[in-house]
């Protein structure tokens, strides 16, 4: 079985194509285009939606020429219905219908952050994992019970992405930021104190934020390794927590901050600690993508038909607790 996926939520317009055979799936191809907004500045949704509507058909045909398969090949197409941004979504949604209706191929609409967790399960082999999603979107931990995610714990005001990002930007970084952050505080050793905000399992970022600014006027190298240690010992006490109430013997990071190194190594000596397996979403993976709607999609074509056009819709806030899932 083929599928065709369309990411479009945020900077990035991605198109992916995954042979669904059983219970595996190979990925043929996934193009992206990202959108880059100035050093500084963070991600307008207007200029971020012109650029998917310029780069949507160069990635289509490249999607399609790099794993040799044709539209007319497709048993369905599958595109992000949210959460995200509302001109971006709209862009993808534009596309998939398009192409749905005038080849006759079934479409799926798919919750963007539940892509990331069905491609990270395909990708790692993780069965019933604990999982911790940190994104630019999210900063979610996630358990699975009764054909629904659970939240166990969750920012309360802006996501582990959105710190590194709006810290990033401070200091004259382009969004993306997370990299540069952590290739600069892995130089350093030197920790400032700065807030550290758990309340009960969930998380508070906004004042870490806005105690680290003046910092970085002193030392950029030490600001980011401060706020990197404190941000990710946040996230660990949490996850610790969390394995302790589940019991699960699984963890998994999905999301854009999963590709962070000294994050992953944190989580480590937590799931030592529990006895519990740790998985990563691959690097290449580990960002938004046209193969986590792809796949997702795929795998909800198992028990249920695709919707007709006028049923096809976005939402910005779509959040996964609220998703049924039946495969």
């Amino acid at each position: 079985m083929l599928g065709l996926g369309i990411e479009s939520t945020a900077h990035t317009f991605s198109c992916a194509i995954i042979e669904k055979k059983g219970k595996k799936g190979k990925i043929l191809s996934d193009v992206r285009k990202i959108f880059r907004p100035d050093a500084g500045q963070g991600i307008h949704p207007r200029e971020a939606s012109r650029h998917h509507i310029e780069n949507s058909s160069l990635v289509l045909s490249k999607c399609l020429k790099e794993s040799n398969v044709s539209i007319q090949d497709l048993d369905i197409i599958s595109y992000a219905a949210g959460p995200g941004l509302g001109p971006c979504l709209r862009v993808g949604a534009v596309v998939a219908r398009s192409l749905s209706s005038f080849y006759k191929i079934p479409i799926y609409p798919v919750n963007h952050a539940i892509g990331h967790i069905e491609l990270g399960k395909l990708l790692t082999g993780a069965n019933d994992p604990l999982v911790l999603l940190v994104s630019g979107g999210h900063t979610m931990l996630l358990s699975f019970l009764n054909k629904q995610w659970r939240v166990f714990g969750e920012t309360l005001d802006i996501t582990l992405g959105q710190l590194l990002d709006q810290f990033g930007r401070s200091i004259g970084f382009a969004s993306p930021c997370g990299k540069n952050i952590e290739e600069l505080a892995s130089t350093s050793s030197n920790y400032v104190t700065l807030p550290y905000s758990v309340k009960g399992n969930d998380v508070s970022f906004s004042g870490l934020l806005s105690a680290t600014k003046p910092i970085s006027e002193k030392s950029k190298v030490d600001a980011c390794y401060s706020l990197q240690e404190t941000a990710f010992a946040m996230i660990s006490e949490t996850v610790e927590r969390a394995l302790s109430f589940t019991s699960k013997k699984e963890l998994m990071i999905v999301g854009g901050v999963a590709a962070n190194k000294r994050l992953s190594a944190m989580l480590k000596d937590v799931c030592k600690r529990h006895n519990s397996k740790f998985f990563v979403v691959p690097l290449q993976y580990a960002g938004d993508c046209g193969s986590q709607i792809c796949w997702t999609g795929l795998l909800e074509s198992q028990v249920k038909e695709g919707v007709s056009l006028k049923d096809t819709f976005v939402t910005q806030s779509w959040r996964l607790d609220s998703v049924k899932v039946n495969y």
